[in-house]
């Protein structure tokens, strides 16, 4: 599947998830779908958005290597969202390993596959 960069748009303030509670919901009550290297939490919002939190285990590295893995996973996130469903709100917990922009967007498109949020 090719992602279309005019239309990825940016990524919004009001589709992130900030407060620790709900991502303690997503950790509880989210459907789980893990791959090597990362698990996706989701579960429907019912709303019109989709909202996403990445989250890296303790010990993940230095504050430059949790940094750079974010901003990783919300790129690749940011290049997909236009082709996922709407109205769920989605946790993305990445392991360490290999962090390239190509392996991320990889990682991302299958836990999305797999948990059938691709549109079809």
């Amino acid at each position: 599947m090719k992602t279309d960069f005019q239309k990825t748009g940016l990524f919004k303030r009001e589709e992130r998830i900030k407060r620790p509670d709900d991502i303690r919901k997503l950790f509880k009550e989210g459907k789980k779908v893990s791959a090597n290297g990362a698990k996706l939490f989701f579960y429907a919002n019912n709303s019109e958005i989709n909202r996403v939190a990445f989250v890296l285990p303790r010990g993940y590295g230095s504050s430059v290597e949790r940094n750079k893995s974010k901003r990783l996973s919300r790129e690749a996130y940011r290049h997909f969202k236009s082709h996922l469903n709407t109205g769920y709100d989605m946790l993305i917990l990445v392991y360490p390993g290999n962090d390239s922009f190509h392996s991320r967007c990889e990682l991302i498109r299958y836990l999305f596959m797999k948990a059938n949020l691709i549109k079809s």
